[in-house]
């Protein structure tokens, strides 16, 4: 089996990964958790949300997510009217509280065998499903992979590599497109240092959990099991500056 790292770029104006949301109060984390990556695959490839096997095979992929841009953490709330109470009657207005990150960029990576992401490559660039980033109307800003033959200035930074995720995420320029972010960066005198989210085995150094790695999206039985992971920090080389 040849591995391989599929790079993805999550890119919008407001993005929203939910890790313990219930009922009226829905968060969202501080990068894209692994249930929404693979409900993001799954729209792409048209998987459906009963299909558990397939559910569980694209949560097989080893996932790491680089914070190349740090989002703000806003929130809205939605008013819903006519809400029957647990007897169906009664009926009430719910307000709820609903978080999201704006404004917010990511290198989205995922290891695995070649033949696999190769498919998987394919289904993004022509996906099945729209997709979004958490809500329906949260949809990616620019293309998770960059068309056949556009290489950016600097180099290829989405799409397939037949490295291993540890490498590519330190290799992978820096997407991160604004001159004034840039420049901000220089001009605080720090080195670039990004937050990266990987994949990890359960016994491996400074290791946690997170309870995101979907068994089943089943609108009645929605299942999830822990994966652990190390958060680091790598230090990519910069975007080309043309």
């Amino acid at each position: 089996m040849t591995i391989a790292t599929l790079a993805l770029r999550f890119d919008a104006p407001m993005q929203s990964w939910g890790q313990r949301s219930q009922f009226i109060d829905r968060d969202t984390g501080t990068e894209p958790t692994k249930s929404g990556v693979v409900g993001v695959l799954g729209a792409a490839c048209g998987v459906d949300r009963t299909d558990d096997l397939r559910v569980q095979e694209l949560g097989q992929l080893t996932m790491g997510v680089r914070v190349d841009r740090e989002g703000l953490l806003e929130s809205d709330f939605h008013t819903t009217q006519n809400v029957p109470n647990t007897a169906g009657v009664n009926k009430r207005t719910v307000v709820s509280r609903r978080s999201y990150l704006a404004d917010a960029l990511f290198l989205v990576l995922l290891e695995g065998d070649s033949e696999t992401l190769t498919r998987l490559e394919q289904a993004v660039r022509s996906p099945h499903w729209p997709l979004c980033f958490g809500r329906k109307a949260f949809v990616p800003a620019t293309p998770l992979v960059d068309p056949p033959g556009a290489v950016p200035a600097g180099g290829k930074v989405t799409g397939l590599f037949h490295r291993p995720l540890h490498e590519v995420v330190c290799e992978l320029p820096w997407l991160e497109p604004r001159p004034e972010e840039r420049q901000a960066v220089i001009t605080e005198g720090e080195g670039l240092r990004l937050r990266a989210v990987v994949d990890v085995a359960p016994d491996a150094v400074d290791a946690e959990p997170r309870l995101d790695s979907p068994l089943s999206f089943h609108p009645d039985n929605r299942r999830f099991t822990t994966r652990t992971v190390r958060v680091t920090y790598v230090s990519p080389p910069p975007p080309s500056q043309s």
